[in-house]
């Protein structure tokens, strides 16, 4: 990695809040979205049996994520060859690439600038571009806990994940890491098709959060410590419900925004038509309500400069 490893990320993450997403064809997530695809029509159809399937999850995560690690790796090796600031340059820009931070606080914001507007079925549409539930016919008190929830499990994923990455292995596992989250979110389902052929990629994709979920809760607490919310009242959420989550880790950040905000996160949700429980986060000292989405994005981003900041320490100490 570059002597300047913690200058990189800074400039990454700087990059991340100016500008978002960078949407475009060539945006790496893109790429590795259109390689799993690929390989899914040749994996899928190769195999009929549950046994063969589950064979050919782990044949497709083998050959995405090692690909992904070792191109980037070519990549900023090629480019350092060129020239110093070109290699710097790329690093920065891929590490870029793997963080939304500004992307999460805007989607979330554009969600509750609907809600103030009056306009429910602009908020249900923007809400369903970041979810995965059924959203339209969801109430507004609905709208504000699924946003809320996305915005604390998506801290975790779509932040705190790949930073932590990018300070161990920099770019090149950093956006490995983001191609076995997009293998999770593309085949990592329970449904017919993917229960034995995404079972891997799910599992991956757990393991993989594992250490930044908890990490983030952590952070995410001393976040609403920051802004003066319940964080003693986070942390005693996090360890009486966080474990009934059906996921590892999304339950963790879940759990201290409910907690902190003294709200009750979880619930029915409807997917495909299909009703499905969530366990419940938080207890429900009052309603949920639009404001609450504001609070939750302003604890995304402090956790996420906050992650920064133990980060560089860490590299300073280090070095």
């Amino acid at each position: 990695m570059d002597k300047y490893h913690g200058a990189i990320i800074i400039c990454a993450f700087a990059l991340d809040l100016l500008l978002g997403d960078p949407r475009r064809p060539t945006h790496p997530v893109v790429l590795t979205g259109k390689l799993i695809a690929y390989l899914e029509k040749i994996l899928y159809g190769a195999f009929k049996t549950p046994a063969g399937l589950r064979a050919a999850g782990v044949i497709l995560w083998l050959l995405t994520v090692p690909t992904v690690y070792f191109s980037t790796n070519a990549i900023i090796g090629l480019s350092y060859k060129v020239n110093y600031w070109l290699g710097f340059f790329s690093s920065t820009w891929l590490i870029y690439t793997s963080l939304a931070t500004k992307n999460l606080a805007d989607e979330a914001l554009a969600i509750l600038a609907e809600l103030r507007s009056g306009d429910l079925q602009e908020a249900r549409a923007r809400l369903g571009g970041i979810v995965g539930r059924d959203t339209g016919d969801l109430t507004v008190e609905e709208i504000c806990r699924a946003t809320v929830e996305t915005v604390a499990e998506n801290t975790i994923d779509g932040i705190i994940s790949p930073m932590f990455y990018a300070f161990l292995g920099g770019a090149p596992l950093a956006l490995a890491f983001k191609a076995a989250s997009t293998l999770d979110s593309m085949v990592g389902y329970r449904n017919e098709r993917y229960i034995y052929f995404g079972w891997f990629s799910a599992r991956m994709d757990d393991l993989l959060n594992y250490i930044p979920a908890r990490l983030g809760g952590l952070l995410i607490l001393m976040a609403s410590l920051l802004i003066g919310l319940d964080a003693k009242r986070g942390l005693k959420t996090v360890l009486s419900d966080a474990g009934n989550h059906e996921s590892p880790n999304a339950g963790i950040p879940e759990a201290a925004v409910a907690g902190a905000l003294g709200i009750r996160l979880g619930g029915w949700n409807s997917y495909s038509g299909i009703l499905h429980f969530r366990p419940y986060m938080g207890r429900k000292l009052r309603d949920i309500r639009p404001g609450d989405i504001r609070v939750a994005v302003a604890l995304s981003i402090i956790a996420a400069f906050l992650a920064l900041v133990a980060g560089e320490i860490i590299i300073l100490m280090w070095g």
